[in-house]
């Protein structure tokens, strides 16, 4: 099986863009943990977690098919964090980003007629609907409990059951 080089090549950069992930929402944990809100820091943990299991998805398919993997360049994460609400927007806009570079993987995999990486990428779609919706909920509650509140928040997270 081949994929084409322009699949190819956006599917490394998609192993770039997923790790960059990791990276930007292990610095948001480390923002929680240093401030001693241990609930935040384990979600955004576990998101680091999950956008790096998201790069060997890409990896390992990419192997599987006889693929050439180029890790790319990953950039440094933000480290300047103004607030929760900042956090949390960052965190929302960063997920429809990785939607929109989904979308466009899809896309070309459709135009290609590329069946299996249809197959294998309509997981991604179906995973940025779970990111976005509860990024974009769990913004609306910080917003509306604000930043003098945030334990309130560290409640509501221990009583949000984990994904699976």
């Amino acid at each position: 099986m081949k994929l084409s080089d322009k699949l190819a090549n956006l599917m490394n950069a998609q192993i770039g863009n997923e790790m960059g992930a990791a990276m930007q929402y292990l610095q948001i944990a480390t923002y929680f943990d240093a401030r001693s809100l241990p609930k935040f820091a384990q979600f955004f943990y576990t998101q680091s977690a999950e956008e790096q299991a998201h790069a060997m998805k890409f990896l390992h398919y990419m192997l599987e098919i006889g693929a050439e993997v180029h890790i790319p360049t990953i950039e440094a994460p933000v480290y300047e964090i103004a607030d929760t609400a900042a956090a949390f927007q960052m965190s929302v806009d960063w997920e429809h980003e990785v939607t929109e570079q989904i979308y466009a993987l899809m896309d070309i995999a459709v135009a290609d007629r590329d069946y299996a990486s249809q197959t294998f990428l309509q997981w991604f779609v179906t995973e940025q609907v779970e990111e976005v919706s509860s990024m974009e909920t769990l913004l609306e509650v910080v917003n509306r409990v604000g930043e003098k509140n945030l334990f309130m928040i560290e409640s509501y997270l221990e009583r949000t059951p984990e994904e699976e």
